[in-house]
């Protein structure tokens, strides 16, 4: 994951997902608006570092609040394991912001019908919702 505007100071930044670890909620190459600083709740989507590698920025579902910090996965349950499953729950302060939004840019050579423009159009910008069941499955399993 890359991250734009975090240094400056301001609320937002931009950050592109690498990986399929969020599919089908977010896929390789999805540029998400980032609200740093915002309240976290369980179920919605959140940009953190890495707790073992802390010079990388990865994006994953927060499941739960524990003591240790947040209990995180990726929504894509055949993706490789790197979430708390591998790491454990990661520090509240490695947790940089909440995901607010997603971008999905034009790919090449697939658009070729007006039909399939306007629904590119009208799909390319979505919030990222919060999945308010994810910390009840946890629980359940």
């Amino acid at each position: 994951m890359t991250e734009q505007g975090r240094e400056t100071g301001v609320p937002f930044g931009i950050a592109e997902v690498t990986g399929l670890s969020m599919v089908p909620t977010l896929r390789h190459g999805d540029q998400l608006l980032v609200h740093y600083g915002a309240e976290l709740r369980a179920g919605q989507v959140a940009v953190l570092r890495h707790p073992l590698q802390q010079d990388l920025l990865i994006v994953k579902r927060l499941v739960e609040r524990r003591r240790e910090g947040w209990w995180v996965l990726g929504d894509n349950p055949d993706a490789d394991v790197v979430d708390s499953r591998a790491f454990g729950a990661v520090p509240a302060e490695l947790v940089l912001g909440r995901v607010r939004a997603r971008y999905r840019g034009i790919r090449p050579g697939r658009q070729r019908s007006l039909r399939v423009v306007l629904s590119w159009l009208l799909s390319a910008v979505r919030p990222v919702p919060a999945d308010r069941s994810v910390s009840r499955r946890l629980r359940a399993r």
